[in-house]
């Protein structure tokens, strides 16, 4: 438990990990209390204790650290129950891809030769020591003076990203 202060008076917040493990100890009664308490409205007469559980966790856990961003939502509304696993996993690396493009103003850091290059990506490519180049695996060779993939050199590609790179090469 930490102490807060709020409007001028004292309050104890309990940590999110304390909650957690509070829940854990509520029977199914107990439960549906909190569910009442959290989400201001009945829990359904039909989920069991497990389900209770796993969502007033989620439901704590979003309250203080943030829910899911509005297209994130879409994208889960949006994936019907009846898709196949291979058609969502499909929306689900595209959506991904989008995520994580490069925007301009996106700063990429790296440690290279034990000092911290910085590259800054611009409109028209990436900026790194006062020079522009037209793209990362330049950046890259610029810095360590041999042949890299850029997004890999900086950590942008996951190890199932580089397989699939390296199985097309």
């Amino acid at each position: 438990m930490r102490k807060k202060r709020r409007n001028g008076r004292v309050t104890t917040e309990t940590s999110v990990e304390d909650e957690i493990v509070h829940l854990r100890g509520l029977d199914l009664k107990g439960l549906r209390a909190r569910w009442q308490s959290v989400l201001q409205r009945p829990p359904p007469d039909h989920v069991p204790r497990h389900l209770l559980f796993a969502i007033i966790a989620y439901r704590i856990q979003a309250d203080r650290f943030g829910d899911l961003d509005h297209e994130t939502r879409q994208v889960l509304d949006r994936t019907g129950a009846k898709e196949s696993g291979s058609a969502m996993a499909a929306r689900l690396v595209s959506f991904d891809q989008k995520r994580t493009e490069l925007t301009p103003g996106t700063v990429l850091v790296r440690e290279w030769d034990r000092r911290s290059q910085r590259v800054m990506v611009m409109a028209d490519g990436f900026a790194w020591n006062g020079r522009t180049y037209d793209s990362l695996s330049k950046v890259a060779l610029a810095i360590t003076g041999t042949r890299w993939n850029g997004p890999r050199f900086f950590g942008l590609m996951d190890k199932e990203d580089r397989l699939a790179t390296e199985a097309q090469s």
